[in-house]
């Protein structure tokens, strides 16, 4: 099957969209066996150095963590091509490439590249794992001009907060609520800006031995700005930040992924006895962003 047939797409808005329904779990096509999740945890410590190597480990069934010690990045496979989601900074790079081979799979296989929220740290890498994947990059309207540019939008609470990073080449556009497919896989957007404009968290059904559970990659979503930006002065990114928390928490999540592993306690949960399996994971780590939002309108108002 030609990529052209198995990335399924249509027009929206005069962009390209690449969209399909929701398709069911998929298997993990056969590779060597990958290192154990106790590697990574011997290996990393909680909030640890963004660029600092951590081997890859196997979350469920198809799906991988191939990220830094300190910033997430997942390679969900397929015998059609595999997808990753996010790629670190512009160091992080090669060691989302150097994991990937010791995965057993190859670079090449890499058809689509994804983004969470549109900050140097999780999406400055990408152009150089585009370059040497070959793949095509999505993003959501408001990422797209970032990620394109390698400059953090005006609207962006955090605005004149970062140096530019190298822009990459945006291939289509995602729209949230319609879901994103190569092959088997289908991965949902979902929506969830707050901590930038176009941040998406994305949600899939990942399948072993007939098991399936259902996965939430959930963006950041911390309230972190300039000393200048008041979240209370815009109201209209106020509930739009406030209904991506809502939707998040009502999404079925089996197992809760975030692009820093610290801020949903990976390294913990990995050596509880349920691993990362948690049924609450969403719904606890969207309470805990609204207490952060509420907490910082607070002071808002105070000052």
């Amino acid at each position: 099957m030609t990529l052209a047939k198995s990335i399924r797409y249509f027009s929206f808005a005069g962009a390209l969209s690449f969209a399909a329904v929701l398709a069911g779990c998929s298997t993990t096509p056969v590779t060597p066996p990958a290192p154990p999740a106790s590697n990574w945890v011997n290996s990393c410590a909680d909030w640890d150095d963004w660029d600092k190597a951590g081997p890859p480990y196997q979350i469920y069934a198809n799906s991988y963590y191939v990220g830094t010690c300190g910033i997430s990045a997942i390679l969900i496979t397929g015998t059609d091509g595999h997808i990753l989601i996010d790629g670190a900074t512009k160091a992080g790079a090669d060691v989302i490439a150097a994991n990937i081979r010791a995965l057993g799979f190859s670079l090449s296989d890499v058809k689509l590249l994804l983004q969470s929220h549109e900050h140097f740290d999780h999406v400055a890498g990408l152009a150089q794992l585009q370059q040497l994947s070959g793949a095509k990059l999505l993003a959501s309207p408001a990422a797209a001009p970032v990620l394109s540019s390698g400059v953090v939008a005006a609207a962006d609470p955090q605005a004149g907060m970062h140096e530019p990073f190298p822009a990459a080449r945006v291939d289509g556009l995602v729209t949230a609520g319609k879901a994103v497919t190569l092959g088997q896989l289908s991965l949902m957007p979902v929506a969830t800006p707050g901590h930038t404009p176009g941040a998406l968290s994305w949600q899939w059904t990942s399948c072993e031995a007939q098991q399936c559970k259902v996965l939430v990659y959930a963006d950041s979503l911390s309230p972190i700005s300039s000393d200048s930006y008041r979240f209370s002065q815009h109201l209209s990114y106020l509930k739009a930040y406030r209904a991506g928390l809502d939707q998040l928490a009502a999404l079925d999540c089996q197992i809760l992924l975030t692009p820093h592993p610290s801020a949903s306690n990976m390294r913990t949960r990995l050596q509880s006895s349920e691993g990362l399996t948690d049924a609450n994971g969403c719904v606890l780590y969207s309470q805990t962003i609204k207490q952060r939002l509420q907490k910082r309108l607070t002071e808002e108002t105070a000052q």
